[in-house]
């Protein structure tokens, strides 16, 4: 029954921090150090990517209609916009496959150190608050998602694959590189949204085939639990996030990832000194 609380905490978790940018890596490494899930460090990292499914599902219930190019209810020409879209999302999604595909291994070998995690916390976050001020009193380039060019995709696509690092936060980069290019705060955390559809999908496919199927029991109800409750939570912060930026920045977040990375470099500094 433990098993299954901590499963539930770490839901809500990733449920909130996939989608604020302040990156879920930093806050699930963290969390586990305190309420770490007794199913050996394979099934954790195999989890972390298996409750990113529920997150991801959030997208999919809340964009439904907007993303669906065989909805009855559109025009033709409404058709075609979606299908647009998804070209949109495939194209800015590639630098992210193309480097998932063949460094995946090494990426979670050599970079997946709390030190990495609490470098680009901090360094996104400065990031934020400089692009922020860069562009305040600005009028947006990119108001609608038919705006955005292929060279704008590609960019947004390599921020993307940027966020692969640990700590950095792939909505968090996103936005950033995004916001970069002069897109509105709207826009940019709706493409951000919409790229996450192939990128976690196919990262989630990949940790379930490397692990297997193979679960115990309890292992299984722990999946199905975490990723329950990451969807519930993640329409929610999906929600928040859409309201918020309607009339406040990013800069709040930059600060939180700020404080946030000097945590961890604390925690985990003084912790190596000790041991």
């Amino acid at each position: 029954m433990l098993e299954i609380l901590k499963a539930i905490i770490f839901g809500i978790v990733e449920g909130i921090t996939e989608w604020l940018p302040i990156s879920s890596t930093g806050h699930l490494i963290l969390l586990n150090e305190f309420l770490k899930l007794e199913q050996g460090d394979a099934f954790f990292e195999m989890f972390q990517v298996v409750i990113q499914l529920g997150a991801i599902l959030a997208v999919i219930v809340i964009y439904f209609h907007k993303l669906n190019p065989f909805s009855p209810k559109k025009t033709q020409k409404q058709k075609m916009m979606t299908w647009q879209i998804w070209i949109k999302v495939l194209i800015g999604s590639v630098p992210a496959g193309v480097v998932g595909l063949l460094f995946n291994d090494w990426i979670d070998e050599k970079l997946y150190h709390w030190y990495v995690v609490a470098a680009m916390l901090i360094v996104y976050g400065i990031l934020f608050i400089i692009v922020e001020n860069y562009q305040k009193g600005k009028e947006p380039k990119v108001k609608k998602l038919s705006q955005l060019s292929i060279k704008m995709l590609l960019v947004i696509g390599v921020f993307q694959m940027l966020a692969m690092i640990p700590g950095t936060s792939r909505s968090g980069a996103t936005i950033v590189g995004a916001l970069m290019l002069g897109v509105s705060r709207g826009v940019a955390a709706e493409f951000t949204f919409f790229l996450a559809i192939p990128v976690m999908f196919g990262a989630s496919a990949l940790k379930l085939f490397k692990f297997g199927f193979d679960f115990t029991g309890m292992q299984a109800a722990i999946l199905i639990v975490g990723m329950a409750v990451s969807f519930i939570v993640s329409v929610i912060a999906i929600k928040f996030l859409l309201k918020y930026i309607k009339n406040h920045d990013f800069k709040v977040f930059g600060y939180y990832r700020i404080v946030l990375g000097v945590i961890v470099f604390l925690y985990f500094g003084i912790t190596a000194m000790l041991s």
